[in-house]
C-alpha cells in the first residue's frame, strides 16, 4: 500500500492536471494518481517525461534498455513491470532483459551501443560519477545528441524509481 493516499482526479483542484495526464497517457496510472497530490508537479512531470520519451531521437530499444537497467539496479518492480514489455516491443529480447543484472558477463547478447549504454547506466546509477573510459565508449557508439538524451533518460528514470520506491507505489494498489 502506498505511503500516502492516491489523489482523487475528480477533485476540482486536480482536474486540470488530471486532464493533461489523460491527454498524454490516455489513462491515470498509480504514479500519476500519486503525483496529482501536487497538480503543478503532475503537469510538469508529464511535460518533461513526454519530451524524454517521445521527443528524442534516441532509439526506443536503447531508451527502454537503460530504463529497465535502472529499474533492475534500483529494485523498482513497478518501473520494471511497466517498461520490460515496452522494451520487447522496441526490439529487446527476453534474454537481454533476463541478463541485465549481470549483463557484462553476458556481453555477447548486446551490441557495442547497447553495452556502452549499459556501462553508462551502471556508472550513473550506482556511482553518479562516470569514468572517462565509460563515457568515451558512449561517445564512440552514439552521436552527441543521443549521448545527451541517453544521460538524461538514465538520470530521469533514476528519479522515477526513487519516487516510486519512496512512496511505495504499487500497481496492485486499488485506485478508487
Amino acid at each position: 500500500m502506498a505511503r500516502i493516499p492516491y489523489a482523487d482526479p475528480k477533485d476540482p483542484d486536480k482536474q486540470e492536471a488530471a486532464a493533461a495526464i489523460i491527454a498524454s497517457r490516455k489513462r491515470l496510472g498509480h504514479l500519476h494518481r500519486m503525483l496529482l497530490n501536487s497538480p503543478p508537479v503532475a503537469k510538469g512531470w508529464i511535460s518533461f517525461w513526454d519530451a524524454v520519451r517521445w521527443d528524442t531521437v534516441l532509439s526506443g530499444k536503447l531508451r527502454e534498455l537503460v530504463i529497465c537497467q535502472v529499474a533492475a539496479i534500483n529494485g523498482a518492480q513497478y518501473e520494471w513491470a511497466a517498461h520490460a514489455p515496452i522494451g520487447v516491443k522496441e526490439g529487446l529480447t527476453q534474454a537481454q532483459l533476463d541478463a541485465l543484472p549481470d549483463w557484462a558477463a553476458k556481453r555477447d547478447l548486446y551490441d557495442d551501443a547497447e553495452a556502452a549504454a549499459l556501462a553508462l547506466c551502471d556508472a550513473m546509477t550506482k556511482h553518479v560519477h562516470v569514468p572517462d573510459d565509460v563515457f568515451a565508449a558512449a561517445k564512440a557508439a552514439l552521436p552527441a545528441r543521443e549521448v545527451v538524451e541517453m544521460v538524461v533518460t538514465i538520470a530521469s528514470y533514476n528519479c522515477v524509481s526513487r519516487v516510486l520506491e519512496a512512496l511505495e507505489i504499487n500497481n496492485a494498489d486499488r485506485l478508487d
